[in-house]
């Protein structure tokens, strides 16, 4: 079973989550172009959506993989390589 992660963003639609980053920090795309990326912070204060480049988006993910093989969470690995491959090759 995949699960998926969505938020509607004000000005640009609907953002597919690509990856958890820090604590209450995740990465999300566009849906449908993954052209835009965005960096979100959950605060008490409420959601902070902070525009990135393409190239810092792959190097968080390339990040997060790499934590991923160190620790051994071989089904999350799987899925974000699945993500990272559609999204950045």
């Amino acid at each position: 079973m995949t699960t998926e992660t969505y938020m509607n963003h004000p000005n640009f639609g609907l953002l597919f989550k690509v990856c958890p980053v820090e604590d209450n920090q995740e990465l999300f795309t566009t849906l449908y172009a993954q052209r835009l990326f965005f960096l979100v912070t959950q605060s008490p204060a409420g959601l902070k959506f902070e525009p990135i480049s393409r190239s810092d988006a792959r190097l968080l993910v390339e990040i997060r993989l790499r934590m991923l093989r160190r620790t051994g969470q071989e089904e999350a690995l799987r899925k974000l390589q699945s993500i990272h491959h559609r999204t950045f090759q």
